[in-house]
């Protein structure tokens, strides 16, 4: 069972950036991909974006242009940049990782308000 931690979450103003982490207690060559899911208050979980085996990435159109999935396999974590925040980025944010099984991590709360 893959466990993930992830933190970096915080309060940001408008325009500004973050960038969250999720490090994995296993080898990340062990999973298929990993990515990031995320939660605003009163809606249902969002995909936001995605990296595979062999780097490969995809995004969700709110977050394209914006946001940047990375990962590091020596350290067993993945990260994700992200830039020029908005409101509607307001969310707790989880991390999960994807084997044969679907694994999450306990979310970390992302706040963008002036």
């Amino acid at each position: 069972q893959v466990q993930l931690v992830e933190s970096g979450g915080g309060l940001v103003q408008p325009g500004g950036s973050l960038r969250l982490s999720c490090v994995a207690s296993e080898s990340i060559f062990s999973v298929n991909a990993m990515g990031w899911y995320r939660q605003a208050p009163g809606k249902e979980r969002e995909w936001v974006a995605v990296i595979g085996v062999i780097g490969t990435t995809n995004y969700a159109d709110s977050v394209k242009g914006r946001f940047t999935i990375t990962r590091d396999n020596v350290r067993n974590t993945v990260y994700l940049q992200m830039n020029s925040l908005k409101p509607e980025d307001t969310a707790v944010y989880y991390c999960y990782a994807r084997r044969q099984s679907t694994y999450w991590g306990q979310g970390t709360q992302v706040t963008v308000s002036s």
